[in-house]
């Protein structure tokens, strides 16, 4: 299953890493990832794979959104074929 990825909050050094870190602790391939810094807020997204990913998607999504609250994020993960019906016209 693939996700995407969202991450947004103040420009902080070490956002990338910590995520991707995160990510490939849990055994999530990230298979493109843009980011960019408005004014002072960084704004990332990603889309990754997680059919080798050792946690429950619900498990993930928690794991996630507890780091980004920790560092001041909001990091959110949302399958992509629901982001894909969400957003098509």
């Amino acid at each position: 299953m693939k996700a995407i990825v969202t991450v947004i909050g103040k420009d902080q050094v070490g956002i990338i890493a910590s995520v991707c870190n995160a990510l490939s602790e849990k055994q999530v391939n990230v298979l493109d990832i843009s980011q960019t810094v408005l004014q002072e807020y960084f704004v990332m997204i990603m889309l990754a794979d997680l059919s080798a990913c050792s946690l429950s998607f619900a498990r993930l999504a928690d794991q996630l959104q507890e780091m980004g609250e920790g560092q001041g994020l909001d990091i959110r993960i949302q399958r992509e074929d629901i982001f894909n019906a969400m957003h098509r016209i």
